[in-house]
């Protein structure tokens, strides 16, 4: 895997897709599995703020941890990947990558103040563009539903709400994530 650069104590979008494109998960214990391994995985080194698993990629975005070693969090990313791609084929009975060969991750510290923000609620707005749901809490593999209350997620939400200056108020939240997201706002986070 080629290294990504992580800084401590800033704020990252980590992404990846299926080789080819293809499928990356292929049951809900598939994205069940996936998501334990990222908590195992990815805590250590960092604080998730959001995610969003679908079909064929997902999203992550992470607070690194003040005391984050050089390249700690390049090698937990490959053992998370490297892992589910050993459980899935043995599941599946098949052989091969999961995962395109390079994992990217994009420091959000950019003069645009903004651009966490977006990242944030594009992030969880994934499975509804895509028309996968037609409401964004009806995907279950998204931090989305964590931040309206579901019991059980191990987001960083605190954290989330102070470096992004997420409303507290539920309805405030909800109204904010819908907005559409102008395409010249997303350059910033890929």
């Amino acid at each position: 895997m080629k290294n990504m650069v992580f800084h401590p104590r800033r704020l990252h979008h980590f992404y990846n897709r299926g080789n080819n494109r293809q499928p990356i998960f292929f049951s809900r214990d598939n994205y069940l599995l996936f998501l334990k391994k990222a908590q195992q995985h990815l805590l250590p080194h960092c604080d998730i703020l959001a995610y969003c698993l679908m079909p064929n990629h997902f999203h992550f975005m992470l607070d690194t941890h003040e005391t984050l070693q050089p390249n700690a969090l390049n090698l937990a990313i490959g053992t998370l990947l490297s892992s589910y791609t050993q459980a899935v084929n043995l599941r599946l009975r098949r052989t091969g990558s999961v995962f395109q060969q390079h994992s990217k991750a994009k420091c959000l510290e950019v003069s645009d103040a903004q651009y966490p923000l977006t990242c944030f609620h594009y992030i969880h707005q994934n499975p509804y563009v895509a028309r996968l749901c037609k409401r964004m809490e009806d995907w279950e593999f998204s931090s989305f539903c964590d931040y309206l209350g579901r019991p059980g997620g191990f987001c960083n939400q605190a954290k989330a709400h102070q470096l992004l200056d997420l409303p507290t108020d539920r309805q405030t939240f909800y109204e904010q994530s819908y907005r559409t997201i102008p395409p010249n706002r997303l350059r910033g986070i890929f």
